[in-house]
This record gives C-alpha cells, structure tokens and sequence, in this order.
C-alpha cells in the first residue's frame, strides 16, 4: 500500500511541475484549449493543465536574418548580385503562429522575392547611389506583406552589390570620362573669367592714358632686366601716327 501511494503522490508531484511553465521577459506563449486559441500568456510563471492546454513558445527579441545573394536584372538591363540583412521581430504572438506555418521562412522568402523586384525597377547608378531610399522602399513592402503574420519590419540593409568585370571596366572608363569632361570645363571657366579680367583691365587703361605710359616704362623694365642680348623698345602709336600719315600719298 505504501509503495502504491507513493507512486501516486509521485505521479501528482510529477503532474504538478509539468504544469508549471516559466517565460522569460522576452517570450509568450500562444496557450491552446482543444485545439482552440485560449490566450497569450507571460512572461513569468503560470500553470498549463496538461493533455488539456498546449502551447507554443514564441521570441519576441529582434531577429537578425541574411538574405543570400540574389540575382538582379536592373532597368537598364545590368545583371548584378545583390545581398541583404533584415531586422525584424514578432509583434503579435497570436498571429505568428496561426496565421502562417513559419513566420521567419516565410518572411526570408518574401525578403529575396522583395529585393529581386524593388531593384529590378532601378537603374545600377540607383542602386549603387541611392541605397538609403531603396532600403526603405523594401521595408515599407515587407512590413506591408508581414503585418497578417504579426511580425514588424523594422529595417533593411542593401548589403554588396556585385558586378562582373567588364561592367566594372566600364564604370571605371565612364568615371574617367567624367573627370576628363569636369576637368576641361574647369579650364574653360578659367580662360573666360581670365579674359573677362583682361577686357576689363584694357578699359580702364584706355580710360586713363597715363597709365598706358606707366605700364610702357614697366615692360621696359622687365625686359631689360632679361638675361638676352636683345631688347626690344616698343613706341606709343601716338607718336607714331603723325609720321605715318606725312608719309602717306595724297590723293
């Protein structure tokens, strides 16, 4: 008899600390009644009648998931390989386990088939330029899609973005073309703003003759100041024009 009893007590004792669950801060547990959704409980301790009540476990920390390298045909028909890492999280446990068989599968399968169709509406200088937008772009789909499954996309990363490399050999002649073309630009900007400099400084000379005598005596000054055996002595055109009209024929 006492053996038969303490079988018993152990069975109930057994019974009783089977039933006792515990849930840490950052876990529920979706609790079934016969099949039927009862509740969402935790975290903390709480009591599960066995065989009656079941239950699944769920994470609610924020999952950190690689999306692999997807091949991408861009709008102006560049084939690249494009990798991604999404950041999300369960929201609504309740969800999470009816609503789809496997909330992180599914949301992975959705996250390739996003990338592939996001990108494929860009150009390259778009996705290699403007990841920030396109990231955002693919969180709003993705958290769009994953609402029903009670998860929350909180952010997306374009990762690399994977040429080959004759496409790498002609962004990199495209890239020196553009320097080449700022370059000349450059130059010309500099040849008109020193031309502009020039006019102006031929106008106030022309409006102060004294000063073309001034700049007369310094350039034969400099000239003489030359290492050359030549020096050449410029003379004003208005001390040569009286001669030059003497000596022309009249009619």
């Amino acid at each position: 008899m006492l053996s038969v009893a303490a079988v018993v007590v152990a069975f109930v004792l057994l019974l009783i600390l089977s039933s006792v669950k515990i849930l840490r801060e950052y876990q529920r547990a979706v609790v079934f009644l016969f099949g039927r959704f009862q509740a969402v409980k935790g975290p903390g301790i709480f009591i599960l009648v066995p065989v009656i009540q079941q239950m699944v476990r769920i994470d609610l920390r924020t999952v950190v998931m690689a999306v692999p390298p997807q091949d991408v045909i861009s709008r102006d028909n560049v084939s690249v390989k494009v990798n991604a890492v999404i950041y999300f999280r369960v929201i609504d446990p309740e969800k999470a386990v009816i609503q789809v068989e496997n909330a992180h599968e599914a949301t992975s399968q959705l996250a390739q088939t996003t990338l592939r169709s996001v990108l494929g509406r860009h150009e390259l200088d778009e996705m290699l330029g403007a990841r920030d937008k396109l990231n955002q772009d693919i969180q709003l789909i993705l958290d769009q899609h994953t609402d029903a499954w009670g998860i929350k996309v909180a952010n997306v990363e374009i990762k690399q973005v994977d040429l080959d490399e004759g496409m790498i050999r002609a962004i990199a002649k495209q890239a020196e073309a553009e320097r080449q073309r700022r370059a000349k630009v450059i130059n010309a900007e500099g040849e008109l703003q020193a031309s502009e400099k020039l006019m102006q400084a031929a106008q106030t000379l022309m409006q102060q003759p004294q000063s073309i005598q001034l700049r007369y005596l310094q350039t034969l000054v400099e000239v003489a100041g030359d290492r050359t055996s030549t020096v050449v002595f410029p003379l004003p055109l208005d001390l040569i024009e009286p001669l030059l009209a003497k000596a022309r024929p009249r009619e």
